[in-house]
């Protein structure tokens, strides 16, 4: 039986909970290219033991004819994915900028409404320069 080496790649990264962005970061490739891997079959020796390092996984059980467990010796694993703690931050960070959203999307409408209502209430009056406070 013929092994795909893409498919065992992918399914040793995801089973493992990596992510994917990372990996492809992690080893200076762009993610397209980490798809494209896995539906190859054959995969260069060189692309494999990379991944490996970057996961500090040891493809030699997966591909005994291609390396050795010498091979995958390496300091500097790429961690899986995990709940970071600046979650909440993050996630205040959004509700921040979404709240400033809504007030300047509130003031863009007054602002229009209030333009609107002049050109029908005087359409022959002057343009009248309406101020607005500055959000920043």
């Amino acid at each position: 039986m013929n092994k795909h080496h893409g498919e065992i790649i992918e399914r040793t990264i995801r089973r493992n909970g990596y992510s994917i962005t990372d990996l492809s970061r992690t080893i200076n490739v762009n993610r397209r290219s980490m798809y494209n891997w896995f539906s190859q079959p054959k995969l260069r020796r060189d692309i494999i033991l990379k991944i490996g390092k970057a996961l500090n996984y040891d493809f030699s059980f997966e591909f005994p004819e291609l390396f050795s467990t010498e091979d995958f010796h390496t300091t500097t694993p790429l961690v899986p994915t995990v709940q970071k703690d600046n979650d909440i931050t993050d996630l205040e960070s959004v509700t921040y900028w979404k709240e400033k959203y809504i007030q300047v999307l509130e003031e863009y409408n007054r602002v229009l409404k209030e333009i609107n209502s002049s050109k029908t209430t005087r359409p022959t009056s002057r343009s009248k320069t309406i101020k607005t406070r500055s959000f920043l």
